[in-house]
């Protein structure tokens, strides 16, 4: 079975996260993508990360009504910092060995994953597989290959420019009292209305 992991804050996820899933799942033949909510998310020790109740509840009110995705919940249910390759290892025992698994990323994370936690072992667990954001420059294999030996045959890059949603400028938007409807799936707003998430202190 191939399986699309795709890992975030999801604070919140939006209509972009979900065009990329399913723009790696129809060019990739993927019987599922799994969103992977990040517990605590080491890349943002220094911001303040909505709680994780909220974030998960949002992803499953966005994933509802999508059946060929997923929701994964390894990376809140293990204590610490959240690793790509811890994150990896625990769906690999959940989906078994005979699983293939490809992780998705922008293409501007894909330039620094030499510096990520173990990217050999990370490479040897799936097919990495960057999505072009708009605006964005085009990968340098060459350089990545140099940096990971091996990389380019566990790398796959969709060249489709995707829309060009940031979870930042939604929650400014919420802040500041702009509509969020055409960024994030409808139950999605309403939680955020309900919950009063995002909004400035004293608002």
């Amino acid at each position: 079975m191939d399986v699309g992991v795709l890992g975030g804050t999801f604070d919140p996820i939006h209509n972009g996260h979900l065009a990329v899933a399913g723009e790696a799942r129809l060019k990739l033949g993927l019987k599922l993508v799994l969103f992977v909510p990040a517990g605590d998310p080491w890349l943002k020790e220094q911001a303040e990360v909505t709680a994780a109740v909220h974030r998960l509840e949002m992803v499953k009110l966005a994933l509802a009504d999508r059946p060929e995705f997923g929701v994964a919940t390894v990376d809140l249910e293990r204590p610490g910092p959240s690793y790509t390759e811890n994150t990896l290892a625990d769906l690999r025992r959940q989906l078994g060995e005979d699983a293939r698994m490809y992780f998705i990323l922008g293409i501007d994370a894909l330039a620094e994953f030499d510096l990520w936690r173990n990217p050999v072992r990370i490479l040897q667990m799936c097919t990495l597989v960057a999505v072009r954001r708009p605006g964005a420059l085009a990968v340098d294999t060459a350089s990545l290959e140099r940096r990971l030996p091996g990389i380019a045959a566990r790398l796959v890059v969709l060249d489709n420019e995707l829309v060009d949603i940031s979870s930042t400028d939604i929650r400014q938007r919420v802040a500041t009292g702009l509509s969020i409807t055409d960024l994030v799936p409808a139950p999605v707003e309403r939680y955020i209305t309900q919950h009063g998430l995002y909004r400035l202190t004293g608002a």
